[in-house]
């Protein structure tokens, strides 16, 4: 699947979205990726998700043994990409501001794991989750997102795999355009407004 098509599915979901958007690191951007709705549609989440487990297998091989996702954006394609791999998918969720483990999910010690996201874009979630990994004995081997908004610029500390990759900007809320600063901002992700 190219870029080209991966867009299309993004517009075909209608979660290519266009205005003032408040991005969960605190930066602003025109552009939003709204990814939850790209993968309510569970044969277009197969569909993505099989093309980035493909990517992913050519990019770095075999021998993963697990699946591990920051929540909330990382559950769903963190499952689906388990599932394209065969392998069991765990997620990370914030406790106290910090990622931890709950729900009786355990790393063994060694695991080979895959971290998955749904968007990259300063690749801080991705770099706690690969922390929460180490710490607890995994072997984190390389990241994998839908959309890495970074175009590449994101480090998370091991080679990061998408599907898609966009170069697009980001600005600190005290230096903003002015036709950004004329669009009232919202916050679409899983820590804004419904």
């Amino acid at each position: 699947m190219n870029q080209a098509q991966v867009l299309d599915e993004f517009r075909a979901a209608k979660a290519l979205l266009e205005g003032h958007f408040i991005l969960t690191s605190g930066l602003r951007s025109p552009m939003y990726l709204q990814c939850a709705r790209v993968l309510m549609d569970p044969k277009r989440a197969d569909r993505l998700c099989a093309a980035l487990a493909a990517k992913v297998g050519a990019e770095v091989g075999e021998g993963i043994d697990l699946v591990v996702s920051p929540a909330m954006g990382g559950v769903v394609v963190g499952y689906e990409m388990g599932r394209q791999l065969g392998v069991p998918a765990i997620f990370v969720e914030r406790v106290d501001g910090q990622f931890a483990l709950r729900r009786g999910f355990e790393i063994p010690a060694g695991a080979r794991c895959l971290m998955v996201e749904d968007v990259v874009t300063t690749g801080l979630s991705s770099r706690e989750c690969i922390k929460v990994i180490e710490a607890l004995g995994g072997r984190v081997v390389a990241g994998a997102s839908l959309v890495d908004r970074s175009d590449g610029k994101a480090d998370i500390g091991v080679p990061l795999v998408s599907l898609l990759r966009l170069d697009v900007p980001s600005y600190s809320p005290d230096n903003l355009p002015p036709e950004l600063a004329a669009v009232p901002a919202i916050k679409p992700g899983s820590r804004g407004l419904k």
